[in-house]
């Protein structure tokens, strides 16, 4: 008798049991599926902050390249840009960046650009550790500091320019927090540079090795009647330091 009410316990135990582990496995499952969205419905509200709606007729996370870790982009691991269209030909680039000498560290941004070269716009993806109250003027929503980049590129603004106004170039500071715009201008200035080097590549999608990048450039502007050419800028590193 006693070994029959043992054994039932058991089994509506161990029926509880999975039931239960199930319940908690389909909340998990549910969860995550939900939280991956939101991710995704964020990273496209942010992609479109950069990038015009002018300029996109395309579902921008659905057309999307692989770039390899790249110095001037201050990435370590292979991160995915986002090409935009208009009736199925490329009309700009989103690259993720990284600013490595923030105040509080690294700094990732968006950072977006036409294809003829110009900022369409900039954007930090949090977090970030800069102070609050002083570096953190570079979220747009405390400050419109981030705009300032929109329509500038390496044609409308010389190498010294692409500096902080304090280092003699053409970006405000913030009060009291240089350190953290400098390195954001020097992020987008360098972000600027690995598009130049590498638009053909990036906008077409096309696996061309780097080095064939610019004699591609060079050709459809000579094409096109562009026959000024143009030297890439020196890195920014080699003339920005930290005060």
């Amino acid at each position: 008798m006693i070994g029959q009410s043992v054994s039932r316990n058991s089994i509506v135990l161990g029926a509880f049991a999975i039931i239960t582990t199930g319940m908690i496995v389909l909340t998990a499952n549910l969860t995550r599926d939900k939280i991956a969205e939101e991710k995704s419905h964020a990273l496209e509200r942010s992609l479109l902050e950069v990038m015009p709606a002018a300029l996109v007729d395309n579902e921008l996370l659905e057309s999307s390249i692989d770039v390899e870790a790249a110095t001037l982009l201050g990435t370590r691991n292979t991160e995915k840009a986002y090409i935009a269209k208009q009736d199925d030909q490329p009309t700009g680039i989103i690259l993720q960046a990284v600013a490595p000498e923030g105040y509080g560290g690294s700094i990732n941004l968006l950072v977006g650009i036409a294809k003829d070269g110009e900022v369409t716009g900039v954007r930090v993806i949090p977090p970030h550790f800069e102070t609050p109250g002083l570096g953190d003027a570079i979220e747009i929503q405390k400050s419109d500091w981030i705009t300032s980049f929109n329509g500038k590129s390496l044609h409308n603004l010389s190498e010294p320019e692409w500096r902080v106004k304090k280092d003699g170039g053409s970006f405000d500071a913030f009060t009291g927090a240089t350190i953290t715009p400098r390195a954001v201008v020097a992020a987008v200035y360098r972000s600027l540079q690995y598009f130049e080097q590498h638009k053909v590549r990036l906008l077409h999608n096309t696996t061309t090795p780097a080095h064939e990048d610019q004699a591609l450039i060079e050709q459809s502007d000579l094409q096109h009647g562009h026959v000024e050419q143009t030297s890439t800028p020196p890195n920014p590193e080699d003339s920005i330091h930290e005060q």
